[in-house]
């Protein structure tokens, strides 16, 4: 069990702020008091983005997750003055509490902060020799004082969201804590400390890995096969897997009584490797778009999912058609690009046509792209997948069972999935919604695209056409190339083409990208129910949000029946869903609107791809 270590010595005056515990803040070794729980939640939302701005919708949504009062900026601007009152200046003389744009940005740095001191220890380790790594994770562990943030906190959805990324980050280094020492010939300590962890955790292979080793270096064989056995049972039961080959592999060693199935381990259980001539670390990805717009406060907490190991080694970017979710997937991997030495690659998981492609096919790249041709299948895939620091994104998933047996159990590897549906039947996983952009974000997109010029001549029109595009980013960059090729076309025609509801579709097309034909890929995608409901809610209800009673009456069924089919259209990311917890008969849905227009399309007879 790691012992509590030493925090670096303070200067005079200096703060301490912990939220790897209950939320605190010292000076020196005073406890300031934080006030009422909403102000408290405000410094602890705030904390958990240290040096990255945060914006008012973020910390309005904190800390009123239902209805915020219409005073709410208000009450959040005293709740700000009261913090930045206690909290003072850094040592650059700057407020720690500062206004930045549309939100606010608290300073911090890694001494002040054990967030960022236990990530800055834990990235440390990587890469380390035993001795070294399990030293540095000591310290990181150290650093912890219980469930992070504590129980008042997690009262708001979002610090609790919060709170369980920490616990992943713990568990994680945990696991790396518990390899390390187990190759220092550490098991007796690796052992005692387990036991409950693997309790609270039965499908975290390292776990169960880790454990299994210290108990046979602990002399105590017959409990490490029960280890085993316990887990293959329990895998094949809930997910219908079996254990990795290194972790079965380490079972028939401590069957055979090899004594060396208690030494040093890797990620996944497997022997730790001599050092061998690496070969060059695979990098297939997109070109990073260098315009990206908008989905900041989505690509912070995507790269902080990946670089800080959150949920269990996978995380999933869900939206509509042309949301951006592959955009910010490719723009994510090209930032961590120092964080996964062995290697990063994109791989579709949908043809040309935009048919789901058979499990071999994606193996056999999988394969090709990582230096393992032949692959003979996805227990050797999660196997690779667990030995080496590498990011997969595996792109436009159509639905959970083409995806399941390509996932981690565990290890070094990160999967970032993409799909427009929700993939309910995945778990763990850590889930990033892409929302449409917002206006002030669209605008600007399309000024990059047409010229700030052309834009600043007629800004109302250019309000009209982001406006027309539903908060698409696709729609938008495809209106921006048109206009850009288009330049005669003043921004207020094409404006009045695209506010017309039959022909907008035909207008967002440029070259070879057509909105309409991204969208009828999704729809052809869908089960046919799923596609008849959907275009029955476009017909039967008016633009904007709806409630329960008029999705029932649209479908022609009962309200229990319509919870059901809206339900199954959220899953399929053909519905937006509310926010925040509200029973089904409060909730207000909606129809993404390219979706709805195509959807209407669909069902008076309008052609489903355009001409040529």
């Amino acid at each position: 069990m790691p012992r509590p270590s030493a925090r670096p010595a303070a200067l005079p005056g200096t703060l301490r702020f912990s939220v790897l515990g209950p939320l605190a803040v010292h000076r020196d070794d005073r406890a300031l008091p934080l006030g009422p729980l909403k102000q408290r939640v405000v410094l602890a939302t705030l904390l958990g983005s240290a040096n990255c701005p945060v914006s008012v919708d973020a910390l309005t949504d904190a800390v009123w997750p239902e209805e915020p009062p219409r005073t709410a900026r208000k009450n959040l601007q005293v709740y700000v003055s009261a913090l930045r009152a206690l909290l003072g200046e850094d040592d650059g003389d700057r407020p720690r509490l500062a206004h930045t744009g549309g939100g606010y940005v608290l300073r911090a740095t890694e001494d002040e902060l054990d967030l960022l001191r236990f990530r800055s220890l834990v990235r440390a380790a990587e890469g380390q020799r035993p001795a070294p790594a399990a030293r540095l994770l000591r310290q990181a562990l150290g650093l912890w004082q219980g469930p992070p943030l504590g129980d008042d906190l997690r009262q708001s959805p979002r610090l609790a969201e919060e709170a369980e990324r920490l616990e992943l980050r713990h568990l994680t280094a945990y696991e790396n804590w518990a390899e390390a020492e187990l190759g220092l010939g550490g098991a007796p300590a690796v052992a005692e400390g387990l036991r409950d962890l693997v309790e609270r955790h039965p499908l975290r292979e390292r776990l169960r890995s880790a454990w299994m080793c210290a108990l046979h270096g602990s002399g105590r064989q017959a409990e490490a096969l029960a280890v085993y056995d316990d887990y293959r049972q329990l895998l094949a039961r809930e997910l219908g897997l079996e254990p990795s080959a290194a972790m079965a592999a380490r079972y028939r060693a401590i069957l055979a009584g090899d004594g060396r199935a208690g030494a040093a381990v890797g990620a996944g259980g497997q022997a730790a490797p001599a050092p061998a001539a690496r070969r060059p670390a695979p990098v297939v990805l997109p070109p990073d778009l260098v315009d990206l717009t908008g989905h900041g406060e989505e690509l912070r907490y995507l790269v902080d999912a990946l670089e800080d190991d959150g949920a269990g080694g996978v995380v999933l970017l869900s939206g509509p058609a042309g949301a951006g979710k592959t955009t910010l997937a490719v723009r994510a991997a090209h930032l961590l690009g120092d964080r996964f030495a062995d290697g990063r690659l994109c791989v579709s998981l949908r043809a040309a046509d935009g048919r789901p492609r058979p499990q071999a096919s994606v193996l056999a790249e999988l394969g090709e792209r990582t230096g393992q041709p032949g692959l003979s299948g996805p227990g050797a895939w999660r196997e690779w997948l667990a030995e080496h620091r590498v990011l997969v994104i595996l792109d436009d998933v159509p639905e959970e069972r083409a995806v399941r047996p390509l996932l981690p159990c565990g290890g070094r590897g990160r999967v970032l999935l993409t799909a427009r549906g929700q993939l309910g039947g995945i778990a763990p996983v850590h889930r990033v919604p892409v929302p449409p952009l917002g206006t002030a974000e669209a605008l600007q997109l399309l000024t990059g695209l047409v010229g700030g010029s052309r834009v600043r001549a007629d800004r109302e029109a250019a309000l009209r056409i982001v406006r027309a595009c539903g908060g698409s980013p696709l729609a938008v960059r495809v209106s921006g190339m048109r206009l850009a090729v288009l330049r005669h076309v003043p921004l207020r025609e094409f404006a009045d083409r695209l506010t017309d509801p039959a022909g907008a579709l035909d207008e967002l097309t440029s070259g070879d990208v057509s909105v309409r034909r991204w969208l009828a890929d999704g729809w052809e995608a869908l089960p046919e129910e799923c596609g008849r409901d959907a275009g029955r809610l476009a017909a039967g209800t008016g633009d904007g949000p709806f409630g329960l009673s008029e999705a029932a009456e649209a479908l022609g069924c009962d309200e229990r029946h319509a919870v059901r089919v809206v339900e199954a259209l959220i899953d399929a990311g053909m519905v937006t869903s509310p926010g925040g917890e509200v029973t089904a008969h409060a909730a207000q849905y909606e129809l993404p609107y390219l979706i709805r227009l195509y959807a209407r399309g669909t069902r008076t007879g309008t052609p489903v791809l355009t001409p040529g």
